[in-house]
């Protein structure tokens, strides 16, 4: 499969699950639990938001094994995401990523609201930070967090910017509309 054709399968899956022809659901769990118990393939990587609201697999109309999916509030990059990110390039084969960002962000809204929190919650706001500045409101912050989460990933990690270089990954960022269910691509 293709960088380009990754993505593509990614979006497909989206405007299935936009228009409730959902189809992932139908392959034996059986089959796919025995196909993936010693290995899995997946074809692309998903860094999402930890946000309950957004089920990377079925956003994406996707089944077992299909998708390597990372999750961390505020969809930032640290050095463990990308190791983790890595870690699909190199060991799995993943040929698209896609930063997702997400209407209603909580963690994009903390952030730009810079109140005192609890604990360790305020740990994400240096990451997220530098999207406010680019963003007027909470849905262009996000956006803009998003993309910027994208480039980090891109020009931070050797193993990623090297293989994107190559042409063989693909590197995107989108945003998922939770009201509609739909993805959008992002600059």
């Amino acid at each position: 499969m293709t960088p380009e054709a990754a993505l593509a399968e990614l979006m497909a899956g989206n405007r299935r699950y936009t228009e409730g022809r959902l189809r992932a659901h139908e392959e034996d769990l059986a089959i796919l639990r025995a196909d993936t118990e010693e290995q899995q393939q997946p074809f692309a990587a998903v860094l999402s938001c930890a946000d309950s609201r957004v089920p990377v697999e079925i956003v994406f109309d996707q089944s077992i094994g299909h998708v390597f999916v990372v999750r961390v509030a505020g969809n930032v990059v640290t050095p463990e995401i990308m190791a983790s990110l890595e870690y699909g390039a190199v060991a799995l084969g993943v040929k698209a990523f896609l930063v997702l960002g997400h209407g209603n962000c909580g963690a994009v809204k903390a952030a730009m609201e810079g109140k005192e929190v609890p604990g360790q919650i305020s740990a994400l706001y240096p990451h997220i930070q530098p999207a406010l500045s680019r963003g007027a409101d909470l849905q262009a912050a996000i956006k803009a967090n998003a993309e910027l989460q994208r480039e980090l990933l891109r020009n931070a990690s050797t193993v990623i910017s090297g293989l994107a270089k190559e042409k063989k990954i693909q590197v995107a960022a989108g945003y998922y509309d939770i009201r509609a269910g739909s993805v959008t691509l992002l600059g």
